[in-house]
């Protein structure tokens, strides 16, 4: 955390200075402290920046609002790092507009470089929420952060699958580090903290007003190096970060949904416009690793290999494919007593290698 701590948040408390103004004063002026110093004339200088803003800055910091908000930042247990600082994510901080300071409840580490968003509606179909889970549980497997926001639906269960992978997730919020949203992610909020990090650009306190989540969406694709669409309305926020991700040069995947199906018109209308289809975890691979390559990283492992299997599970999981299979029609080609396969499907669905679909379908996973 930068030791001038104290401006910066005052800085970014300033009614009418936005990530885009602080950019820009820092830019001319170098810290904080010194935009508080400046001459009006100076800062009238300032693209952007009118006679009352200027008059804002001239009145200095607000001490008490200030400390306020380090008291609620510390009962909290957060803290706050600044463009600055050497553990502000690279990546993010390459985007147009970055915040200047980000709220944060756990750790970013170096590794959450490698981090891919997945988000999608709030309204989800039982396959909708069965492939967010899977792609974050693989790609979790493989050493990807998953970054999202949290939300009801997609968002929640991408948070969810990278949790049940091992592996990382960052949340970012529209509203405050302190304010947990919806409600009924309660534990999942802390659970991200404990593998992951909870972020926002937004004081403490804030609550999830609409305006925010557009704001935060620029975070989620800019802390990503590609963002993957799961079921989309033609009017989803959803495509808010894509369109993001867009302007900011990262990889767009969309998962397809069935024709005529308002879910799926956002993702389906972002596969004619040239985002990459998905129907596998291979598909956001393939695209990502050759990118991590030439920017001189060292690819994560792959997934551990499966685990022994016993002579019936072999069969069955050899037996098994992609395409989701009625357990009528597996007892049928087995010629296994029904009480036996479902004894070693369940033992399958354990070890994480199938999933089961509604119906009592069932298909490995990939």
């Amino acid at each position: 955390m930068a030791e001038d701590i104290f401006y910066w948040l005052a800085l970014s408390l300033v009614p009418g200075v936005g990530s885009i103004l602080i950019k820009r004063l820092l830019e001319r002026f170098k810290t904080p402290e010194a935009v508080f110093r400046a001459p009006v004339k100076e800062l009238l200088k300032i693209e952007g920046l009118g006679e009352r803003v200027a008059g804002e800055i001239q009145i200095g910091p607000l001490e008490k609002a200030v400390k306020r908000e380090l008291s609620l930042l510390k009962e909290a247990g957060g803290k706050i790092i600044t463009i600055k600082d050497d553990d502000y994510p690279k990546r993010l901080k390459d985007i147009y507009d970055p915040p200047a300071l980000i709220y944060m409840r756990g750790e970013v580490k170096s590794e959450d470089e490698l981090a891919i968003a997945i988000v999608g509606s709030r309204k989800t179909s039982p396959y909708g929420r069965w492939f967010t889970e899977k792609i974050g549980q693989d790609l979790a497997r493989h050493g990807i952060t998953i970054v999202s926001g949290m939300a009801r639906g997609i968002d929640s269960i991408a948070h969810q699958g990278a949790l049940q992978g091992g592996g990382r997730t960052i949340a970012v919020l529209g509203c405050g580090v302190d304010v947990i949203y919806p409600s009924e992610n309660r534990n999942l909020f802390y659970q991200i903290i404990e593998q992951g990090a909870v972020l926002s650009e937004f004081p403490m306190g804030s609550r999830p007003e609409g305006g925010h989540f557009p704001r935060r969406n620029r975070i989620i694709s800019g802390l990503s190096i590609g963002v993957v669409i799961v079921q989309a309305s033609a009017k989803s926020g959803s495509l808010i970060t894509a369109g993001y991700a867009l302007e900011q040069g990262r990889e767009i995947f969309a998962v397809p949904g069935n024709v005529g199906v308002e879910g799926s018109r956002g993702t389906n209308q972002l596969i004619k416009e040239g985002a990459k289809l998905v129907e596998s975890t291979e598909d956001i691979l393939e695209e990502i690793y050759p990118q991590w390559k030439r920017e001189g990283e060292t690819v994560p492992p792959a997934a551990p290999p499966a685990p022994d299997l016993s002579a019936g599970e072999k069969t069955l999981y050899g037996l098994l494919g992609e395409t989701p299979l009625h357990i009528d029609a597996i007892i049928r080609e087995t010629q296994l007593d029904p009480g036996k396969v479902s004894s070693l499907l369940l033992n399958l669905e354990l070890k994480g290698l199938i999933c089961q679909w509604p119906g009592k379908c069932f298909s490995k996973k990939i």
